[in-house]
């Protein structure tokens, strides 16, 4: 029988980012090609930040967008293992409805290959976590109130 190894609690805040498109609501994901996914953008605070000042910063540096926080949406919670220490992770993270008030993708950060506008029902199929997938319907549908 291996040794308990401890749970790890970690956190990060991040973002829905939507607009009104041509063709109706869009939101913005990052895209990986390798492994292939599309997520909503999200990271780890620094020192002495509120979750919402790291989620406006993350969103910020993976998206290239200016935005504002419009308001808490909620969390999602999941356990992962790292390969490189075995340890295991209890990650939250603290999303926010956010509106682009500027910028351009093309001024995302490397962490992500892509970053694009899509439209809602788009973005519903492209996403790559059912979790997140939750977490846009939630903030969709705060901001058509």
């Amino acid at each position: 029988m291996s040794p308990k190894r401890d749970v790890v609690q970690i956190e990060s805040a991040g973002g829905v980012v939507h607009r009104a498109g041509d063709n109706g609501g869009e939101v913005a994901l990052c895209g990986r090609d390798s492994p292939a996914i599309w997520v909503l953008p999200k990271g780890t605070p620094e020192p002495g930040e509120t979750r919402e000042q790291t989620a406006l910063r993350e969103v910020r540096e993976e998206t290239g967008l200016e935005v504002a926080v419009v308001e808490y949406i909620g969390t999602t919670k999941y356990e992962f293992v790292r390969p490189d220490d075995g340890a295991t992770y209890d990650k939250t993270v603290y999303y926010y409805l956010m509106s682009a008030t500027g910028g351009d993708l093309s001024r995302h950060d490397q962490e992500f290959d892509r970053v694009e506008w899509f439209a809602v029902a788009e973005a519903r199929t492209a996403m790559t976590y059912e979790n997140e997938v939750e977490v846009l319907e939630k903030g969709l549908s705060m901001a058509s109130r």
